[in-house]
C-alpha cells in the first residue's frame, strides 16, 4: 500500500502531529479552568505568552532571511519557558523556523522548556499547587481593590478572578 494510499500522506499526517501538545494544553486548561482548578488568568496568561512568543519567532525568521540581527537563541527558550511554547511549537511549524533536524540541540533544549512548564501545570493540580495559586490570585484581587483606581481595570482585575 502506498503511503498516500488513504488519500493522506505520511508527512501530512506528521506534520499534524506537532501540534498534538498544543490541542492537548488547551483541552487541559479549558477542563481545569471549568473543574475550578485553574483561574481564567491562567488560560489568558498562556494565551499572551503564546502570541507575543509566535511574534519573536517570525521576527527571527525574517531576520535569518534578510541576514540581519537574530534573535539569540536563548532569548527563544525564555519566551518558551514563560508559557510561550505553545507559540513557538505554532510558530516552527507554520514558519518552518528551528524545525529541522540539523537544528537538533535548539530542538532538545525547546522540549525541556515544555516539559518544565507541564510539570507546572500539573504541580498547580496538586493540593500545595492549588492553594498556592488561589492564595496569589487573591492577594492579587486584594491588591486591585486597594490599590487600582480605574474603576474599570479594577472591574477587570476583579472580573479576571472570579
Amino acid at each position: 500500500m502506498p503511503a498516500s494510499y488513504w488519500g493522506v500522506s505520511f508527512q501530512r499526517l506528521t506534520m499534524n502531529f506537532h501540534y498534538l501538545p498544543v490541542y492537548v494544553l488547551t483541552i487541559a486548561l479549558c477542563g481545569s479552568f471549568y473543574l475550578g482548578y485553574l483561574p481564567p488568568i491562567f488560560i489568558l496568561i498562556f494565551i499572551i505568552a503564546s502570541t507575543f512568543t509566535f511574534l519573536i519567532y517570525a521576527k527571527d525568521k525574517r531576520a535569518a532571511q534578510k541576514d540581519e540581527w537574530r534573535t539569540s537563541e536563548s532569548t527563544l527558550y525564555l519566551y518558551s519557558l514563560l508559557f510561550g511554547w505553545p507559540g513557538a511549537i505554532i510558530a516552527q511549524q507554520k514558519l518552518r523556523h528551528k524545525n529541522k533536524n540539523k537544528k537538533q540541540s535548539f530542538r532538545t533544549a525547546f522540549l525541556f522548556t515544555v516539559l518544565i512548564n507541564i510539570a507546572l501545570v500539573v504541580g498547580m493540580h496538586t493540593h500545595s499547587g492549588s492553594s498556592l495559586l488561589k492564595n496569589y490570585t487573591g492577594e492579587m484581587k486584594s491588591y486591585a481593590s486597594k490599590n487600582i483606581d480605574n474603576q474599570y481595570a479594577r472591574k477587570t482585575i476583579l472580573l479576571v478572578r472570579a
